[in-house]
C-alpha cells in the first residue's frame, strides 16, 4: 500500500546504506565507503556539546532564547518558520537545541524578533543586568506575559489569536522524515520503530535521515512540540470567543474533540508515547499539557462557583472531560458514518451533563431569575 509521503519507485540502498552492516562489509584489501565509517548508522544518544565560555552558550542557551523571544513577541511556531522559510519541526529542533544556527541564521532570526543579535549569547541584558528571559520588559520592547493577551500590537493582524481561525483543518505537512517516523510510529510505536524503517518510508538513506534528526527521539520530540503547540493555539483562539464560563468551557470542549479527530495522528502519538521521552523534553511536554488542562480547569471552577456547573467536583469533572476528548483518537475514523464536527457537537453536550449544567433563566425584567431546577449532588 503506497502513502502520500513515499514515492512509487523502490528506494535504492546507497554504498554506505549497504555496508553499515559489520557483517556485509568487503574485503579487508578495499576501503569501506567514507560515508559507512563517519556516520553511525546505530541511533546513539545525542549528547549536547558543552559551552566553552560564557561568549559561547551552547545551542541549547541559544535555542531557549529563540522560544522565550518568540514567545514574547507572540508569534507561533508555524509563523516565524515561514518567514525563516524552513519547517516548524526544523524551527522546532533548533529551540531545543537539537540544532544549531549558523551566523547568518541568527542574524536573520534576531531581525525577525527585533533583537539584537548580542542578545542570543548573553544571559542578561547588558542595560539592566537582569535576566533577558525574565518578567520584566525586554530591551525596551515592554512585552510581558501578561500583556501577551491583552496587547497584540506589534504582531501582524494575520498572526494575532482572534483572527485565527481554529476549527479550519488544512492537510498536516511535514518534511518526509518527520511524517515517515509520525506512520512508523503509529504501525509499530516508538520501540518498535528502527531509524532503518523510518528511512525506507521517507525514501532515504539512513545517513539522509540522519541529516535532519539526530535520532528517533528527537523526531518523537518534534511530534509532540508541533502537536501541543498547535492545540495550544488553537485553544486559545477558541477560549478568547467566549463571552463567560459556560461558552468558553463549550468551546475549550470543542476544539478538543475536533483536534482530537482531525489531527487523530497526533493525539493518539500524545497520549501513547509520553512514556517513551526522555528528560527534559518529557518535562517539558508535560508542563504544556497541564496549561492545557487549566484552561478548562479555570472555566469549570467560575462556572461552578457562578451556579451554572452542578458538580460537587469540579476539577475532577474538568480532568474527565478532557480524558473523554483526548481518548477519541483510539477510535474514530473519518471512514465512521459521523463527521468529526458532529462528533464534537456531541461531545460538547456529554461535557456539560458531565458538569451538571443547569442554565440561568432571566426573569421577566431581565434580571437573573433563581436556577431552573435545584443542584444535583453528585
Amino acid at each position: 500500500m503506497s502513502h502520500w509521503w513515499s514515492t512509487n519507485k523502490p528506494v535504492k540502498q546507497s554504498t554506505s546504506f549497504r555496508f553499515a552492516d559489520p557483517r556485509r562489509q568487503p574485503s579487508r584489501r578495499l576501503a569501506p565507503p567514507v560515508l559507512a565509517t563517519t556516520m553511525p548508522l546505530r541511533e546513539t544518544p545525542v549528547t549536547e556539546p558543552r559551552a566553552t565560555s560564557a561568549a559561547q552558550p551552547s545551542r541549547s542557551d541559544i535555542g531557549q532564547r529563540v522560544k522565550e523571544l518568540r514567545l514574547r513577541r507572540g508569534m507561533t511556531l508555524r509563523s516565524l518558520a515561514a518567514r525563516l522559510s524552513i519547517s516548524p519541526a526544523t524551527l522546532s529542533a533548533i529551540e531545543n537545541g537539537h540544532t544549531g544556527l549558523s551566523s547568518v541564521r541568527l542574524a536573520q532570526v534576531a531581525g525577525l524578533l527585533e533583537v539584537p543579535v548580542e542578545v542570543l549569547f548573553t544571559a542578561t541584558d547588558p542595560a539592566s543586568g537582569q535576566p533577558w528571559y525574565s518578567a520584566a520588559p525586554m530591551l525596551g520592547l515592554g512585552i510581558t506575559p501578561e500583556r501577551r493577551r491583552t496587547e497584540r500590537k506589534d504582531v501582524a493582524p494575520s498572526e494575532a489569536v482572534t483572527a485565527f481561525d481554529w476549527r479550519a483543518f488544512p492537510p498536516l505537512v511535514l518534511d518526509p522524515p518527520l511524517a515517515a517516523a509520525l506512520s512508523t510510529f503509529l504501525s509499530l510505536g516508538y520501540h518498535g520503530a528502527t531509524m532503518r524503517r523510518i528511512a525506507q518510508r521517507a525514501g532515504l538513506s539512513v545517513p539522509g535521515v540522519y541529516h535532519y534528526y539526530p535520532s528517533k527521539h528527537d523526531m518523537l520530540v518534534a511530534i509532540l512540540d508541533l502537536t501541543m503547540d498547535d492545540l495550544l493555539r488553537r485553544s486559545s483562539a477558541a477560549r478568547e470567543e467566549g463571552h463567560g464560563p459556560v461558552e468558553r468551557f463549550t468551546l475549550l470542549v470543542e476544539c478538543l474533540a475536533l483536534y482530537h479527530t482531525h489531527r487523530r495522528e497526533l493525539g493518539f502519538v500524545g497520549a501513547s508515547e509520553m512514556r517513551s521521552l526522555a528528560t527534559p523534553a518529557r518535562d517539558r511536554l508535560a508542563a504544556t499539557r497541564r496549561a492545557q488542562q487549566r484552561m478548562v480547569d479555570e472555566e469549570v471552577l467560575a462556572a461552578a462557583a457562578s451556579g451554572e456547573f452542578g458538580t460537587q467536583r469540579p476539577l475532577e469533572a474538568a480532568r474527565a472531560v478532557v480524558t473523554m476528548c483526548t481518548a477519541l483518537p483510539q477510535w474514530y475514523s473519518a471512514a465512521g458514518p459521523n463527521s468529526a464536527e458532529a462528533i464534537a457537537g456531541q461531545y460538547v453536550q456529554f461535557a456539560l451533563d458531565l458538569v451538571r449544567y443547569t442554565p440561568i433563566r432571566p426573569d421577566s425584567t431581565g434580571a437573573p431569575a433563581q436556577r431552573t431546577e435545584a443542584k444535583r449532588r453528585t
